[in-house]
């Protein structure tokens, strides 16, 4: 199976994509070219074949946009950028903002918006804690940042000004009962997702919080 064609049927098995996926597609190819071409300097990404990236990579991210709420949407720890490139090309009316604190790697993200040509991608280099954003945020989401609690200590700030309406996801793999545990009271678990990714076997989970301060 070529790529365009593995894409295509990951692609087809999401619900909330638009008919029209060819163009979507193309994008993301380019994106995965541009990983490829990055990932031998700068270490991006551990995943080194396109066929995985493809489905650990962009499917994997796309799956989360049923469960995600626009327009305003914040990446934290984006690395390769990853949900918030995916998730910025399949929808171009929200506003994406990438959050990433190795330079290397928001030095990849600042050139794959500008090849890519996203207007509606902002890149943010630094420590989430010290990002300060002006306008309302509708979600934050990670995936393979850190521990739900130290994600939600180090980004709860961003939903301080919208915090009726924003909603944190974090991406994790296995059912996280530890991390669950030891969540602190004022981050509230209001559901958590099983999702299937097309073409993993592996097991995916979304968790979904609220940032109740006392």
């Amino acid at each position: 199976m070529n790529l365009e064609k593995q894409l295509l049927d990951g692609l087809e098995a999401i619900p909330e994509l638009s008919a029209d996926i060819g163009p979507l597609s193309s994008r993301l190819l380019r994106y995965i070219e541009l990983i490829a071409k990055w990932n031998s300097t700068h270490n991006l990404t551990s995943v080194r074949n396109p066929e995985s990236m493809i489905t650990r990579h962009m499917l994997d991210s796309l799956v989360i946009l049923p469960h995600v709420s626009g327009p305003a949407i914040v990446d934290v720890g984006s690395g390769a950028g990853f949900p918030g490139i995916p998730v910025a090309l399949a929808r171009p009316e929200w506003q994406v903002t990438l959050v990433e604190s190795n330079q290397k790697k928001a030095a990849f993200l600042l050139q794959a918006v500008l090849e890519l040509g996203l207007p509606n991608i902002s890149v943010k280099q630094g420590r989430v804690e010290k990002i300060k954003l002006e306008s309302k945020v509708d979600t934050v989401v990670s995936r393979a940042f850190s521990s739900l609690e130290r994600f939600m200590s180090l980004s709860k700030h961003l939903c301080e000004n919208n915090a009726d309406h924003c909603r944190f996801i974090a991406m994790k793999g296995e059912f996280p009962d530890m991390e669950l545990m030891q969540l602190s009271p004022e981050f509230v678990v209001e559901k958590i997702v099983a999702v299937t990714v097309h073409g993993l076997k592996a097991k995916r989970h979304l968790v979904m919080i609220r940032y109740q301060p006392g």
